[in-house]
């Protein structure tokens, strides 16, 4: 691929509404998941269990990015994009409250909580190594 063209590509990727598209979409995309009565599961309630708890910690992770990404570039920027993806678990807790088979738990907005403090750090980390 010639650089102008990966370029070109980068600066779409990059803008504004995209970033703001990428967000929606991964937000409805977690709403979809929260929706269905049941998910895919293994047999062993134990590799089960860190199966979902890790799904939680990687998806509310990559949600707190994503909202880090649509903000204004401030250092007040890592704590709205965790409060905010901490609002959308909770939301997404409450929602599940109306899904048949499913129920909220408090468990899952704290793994939620940390996975976003967890890549948000990660991020931080990596963009000071960088500079």
């Amino acid at each position: 691929m010639n650089t102008h063209l990966l370029s070109r590509f980068r600066r779409l990727f990059d803008s504004p509404w995209a970033r703001w598209l990428l967000l929606i979409g991964w937000m409805a995309l977690i709403f979809a998941f929260s929706s269905q009565s049941t998910l895919p599961s293994p047999d062993d309630p134990w590799i089960d269990f860190l199966f979902k708890k890790s799904a939680h910690f990687t998806v509310f992770g990559v949600l707190a990015l994503l909202w880090w990404r649509v903000l204004p570039a401030r250092p007040a920027s890592w704590g709205w994009a965790w409060l905010l993806t901490v609002l959308y678990a909770i939301s997404d807790e409450f929602h599940q409250s109306f899904v048949a088979l499913r129920h909220p738990a408090a468990r899952d907005v704290i793994i939620d909580a940390c996975g976003a403090a967890t890549a948000l750090a990660l991020a931080w980390l990596w963009l000071r190594r960088r500079a």
